[in-house]
């Protein structure tokens, strides 16, 4: 698998590819949203200048899904997996799990707030990053901050050695994720509030799991910037923050029918950002001394238009047209195209994307326009491992009666997650919170949605459910190895 070209990171000026959108058909509430917070004022300040598009319109980890939850094909994962010999692992670990968890429940609550009302953008999550480091640190987890030279990553670890010794080789490591940047105009319109308190409550419940039943492992948190922009997993990943662990878990909120959850495949991903650069004239007196900048980006859009016609269903191609300093008198010299293209794999993106750049360099010919291409970093497709996915849902279907569903049907969502899936066994379960009409992911709406209680609610639920997997990757080596081989398999089979 080739590795994809990428700009520079670690600037807020990358445009990249993150993020939810829809997911299944919207969970109606009964009564409105709580009102946001006074903070609110805060939140307004990720407001962009109106001189050029908001870059979030290229911020797409996207879920998109039918209409109506009635009209949802998936299959129940206890159905389409076979199931182990142990309905759930150690009962009495997962009611350790549930009693912490509940213990803190208000102090979550508070930190998942506190990050909302703080919103900060890819690269800048100095808050997060300094409240989350405390949280973690005040709890017994020894917390590197500014981890492998990213400013706002951090790394919070904490071991239980083997019983009557110090020695700690050979034990499992169970990997956390807790994501933490906002979206521009509409803050954590993507509910990154509760991920970052979902990443916690796993890892303090791990923790108390291990201490109060005597299990060796170790439980490491990672927090990851930049996953709406920017792929911060990928640069913790390529700098090694994830080789030391035998699975890493996570979970995203969005919309969806009451007490649910979804393991799907995100989609590969890849932003491309497009410049044409012409002569200027005037439109009436001399159109003929001109390159016309606006005319490459139009015939650039149109021929991606007809291009769709022949694509696959399931290959996603699209974009907008950005000017700089236009008139109606004035032929522009430039003009910009922010696309972004999808596609199940990343082999298969790599040929959709190269069909997609004949277009772009068809009309900086057509037009005598110069034209200058970047690739923004690559998304690979979510790899979810289905031994933790049947785990997860076994957990949180015998204690919550949680619908959790596995299906290839309507997923189009892509995360920089995915990338760490390529590399280890790892898994990433959608789950619902109540949300307003039209009020999904990547929405004001949603921003209100993931400030409530019930959100909260849900997410414990779901918190859960992974920690309990994670106790069962750390405690039960028989369970390890069949997570371990259903990645080799899975790995082995999506080879070229």
């Amino acid at each position: 698998m080739s590795r994809p070209h990428t700009n520079k990171r670690g600037g807020s000026e990358d445009v990249q590819a993150g993020c939810f959108s829809a997911l299944l058909g919207r969970r109606r509430r009964e009564r409105p949203c709580a009102a946001e917070p006074e903070a609110a004022l805060a939140q307004s300040d990720l407001k962009r200048s109106e001189s050029e598009l908001p870059s979030y319109v290229q911020l797409t980890h996207c879920w998109c899904g039918p209409a109506d939850s009635q009209q949802f094909s998936g299959t129940s994962l206890s159905e389409k997996l076979p199931a182990y010999e142990e309905s759930q692992f150690r009962p009495e670990v997962v009611t350790t799990i549930v009693n912490k968890i509940e213990e803190l429940s208000a102090e979550l609550r508070k930190l998942s707030m506190d990050i909302w009302n703080h919103p900060e953008l890819m690269w800048e999550e100095k808050y997060a990053h300094d409240r989350l480091s405390a949280f973690m640190s005040a709890r017994g987890f020894s917390v590197t901050p500014h981890y492998l030279g990213l400013a706002t990553a951090f790394r919070a670890a904490y071991t239980h050695p083997p019983s009557g010794s110090r020695m700690r080789k050979g034990i499992r490591v169970i990997g956390v994720n807790s994501e933490m940047d906002a979206l521009p105009g509409i803050a954590h319109g993507c509910g990154h509030n509760l991920i970052a308190m979902s990443g916690v409550a796993v890892s303090l419940a791990i923790k108390a799991a291990l201490e109060a039943h005597d299990i060796p492992g170790t439980v490491v948190l990672l927090g990851t910037p930049a996953e709406e922009s920017g792929g911060g997993k990928i640069t913790l990943l390529e700098r090694g923050a994830y080789d030391e662990m035998d699975a890493c878990i996570m979970s995203h909120p969005t919309a969806g029918p009451d007490n649910f959850s979804a393991i799907w495949p995100g989609v590969a991903c890849q932003p491309i950002e497009v410049e044409f650069f012409g002569h200027g004239a005037h439109a009436a007196s001399a159109p003929w001394e001109a390159q016309n900048a606006l005319d490459a980006a139009f015939v650039a859009y149109a021929s991606i238009s007809a291009l769709r016609q022949q694509i696959k269903p399931d290959h996603r191609v699209h974009g907008i047209i950005v000017g700089r300093d236009w008139a109606p008198n004035v032929i522009p010299d430039y003009a910009k195209l922010r696309y972004i293209v999808r596609a199940p794999t990343w082999a298969e993106l790599e040929a959709l994307r190269a069909r997609v750049k004949a277009c772009f360099d068809a009309a900086a010919l057509a037009t005598a326009c110069k034209i200058a291409v970047s690739l923004g970093e690559g998304y690979f497709e979510l790899r979810n491992n289905d031994v933790l996915g049947q785990e997860y849902a076994s957990v949180v279907g015998d204690r919550y009666k949680m619908d959790t569903v596995s299906s290839t049907d309507g997923a189009k969502f892509s995360t920089d997650f995915g990338n760490v899936t390529h590399a280890l066994p790892a898994l990433h379960p959608a789950y619902s919170i109540p949300t307003e009409p039209q009020g999904a992911n990547h929405t004001p709406q949603f921003n209100k949605s993931a400030s409530t209680q019930e959100a909260h609610e849900a997410t414990l639920k779901v918190a859960v459910g992974l920690a309990a997997t994670g106790v069962r990757v750390l405690a039960d080596a028989q369970f390890a190895q069949k997570v371990k081989k259903f990645f080799e398999d899975s790995k082995a089979t999506a080879s070229p």
